[in-house]
């Protein structure tokens, strides 16, 4: 059994922690004694964010309004090495330094992958893997300087397998496993771990208007809840790797990439995985596509 006392006292940020799983991740932390700051690009909100939790756990805010240790939010642009060098030390300057930061900060644009405009597939590779790997670059010195700490990055199950409707997306997702693997190797003599989560279709959103089978809902759907849970886990472990959420779709997964392209396919076929992210319901999802600004045609 995982002793989370061990997160008390530990000092987290949080990429994209406003909303979603990495608001729920925020929760988590400061449920067990961590100091947290949530940053995002939306500031307004990563503050009210961190209001709530601070509010609901008992915890203290830290900023420009209450003074304190334990929450705080902050404005963070993952696209701008600069902004996340601003949050990455002001988060450590406000809560006496850093010991985690998990790059959560992503978005997930759907449709035919050769009607996808432009700019929204260089959108999703800013964010969803650059992001990612200025935040490694940026944090990673920093414990690799003091000798330990760990870095967490929000993959996906997509990181693994792949599903079309989001073929930009699953490369990210790919690269994101890819270099968390290969820095989990290349730090660990630091004293410094990397863990990659691949959650399957988590009820956010991401996947608004989306409509995932009954099979898929059995078996790989998930709450933002469920995977801040792993994520303090592993940390509350040190463990480095691929954490897959829910374990029977990973398990599931892992199984499958053993066997023939064929094989996989007809998984996904059989699981609805093929037409899943093709199909939304536009008006469902419509305010998901603006916020993001996702401008490819729906089917």
């Amino acid at each position: 059994m995982t002793d989370l006392t061990r997160l008390t006292g530990l000092r987290v940020a949080i990429t994209g922690g406003a909303r979603g799983i990495g608001a729920a991740t925020a929760r988590a932390f400061a449920e067990h004694g961590a100091s947290v700051a949530i940053g995002d690009l939306d500031a307004d909100l990563a503050l009210r964010t961190a209001k709530e939790i601070a509010g609901s756990t008992g915890s203290t805010l830290t900023g420009s309004t209450l003074t304190g240790s334990t929450l705080t939010g902050m404005p963070l642009d993952v696209t701008d090495p600069l902004s996340f060098d601003a949050f990455v030390t002001a988060a450590a300057d406000e809560l006496g330094g850093l010991d985690v930061v998990v790059n959560n900060a992503g978005i997930m644009p759907t449709g035919y992958f050769l009607d996808e405009p432009d700019e929204v597939t260089a959108r999703q590779l800013e964010i969803n893997l650059r992001g990612v790997i200025t935040g490694c670059k940026i944090a990673g010195r920093r414990f690799r300087a003091e000798g330990r700490g760990q870095l967490v990055n929000i993959a996906s199950i997509a990181g693994v397998a792949a599903f079309p409707g989001a073929a930009v997306y699953c490369a990210g997702k790919h690269a994101v496993v890819g270099l968390s693997t290969a820095l989990q190797q290349e730090l660990a003599p630091f004293g410094v771990t990397v863990t990659a989560i691949a959650p399957g279709f988590v009820n956010t959103e991401l996947i608004a208007g989306l409509a995932p089978s009954r099979l898929v809902r059995a078996f790989g759907l998930v709450e933002p809840a469920d995977v801040a849970k792993a994520v303090v886990t592993a940390v509350a472990r040190g463990r480095g790797g691929t954490v897959f959420v829910p374990r029977f779709g990973g398990s599931l997964t892992r199984a499958l990439s053993a066997g023939p392209q064929r094989l996989r396919n007809g998984m996904a076929r059989l699981m609805g995985l093929d037409t899943v992210l093709l199909r939304p319901d536009p008006v469902q999802r419509a305010d998901y596509r603006e916020r993001i600004g996702d401008s490819t045609p729906l089917a």
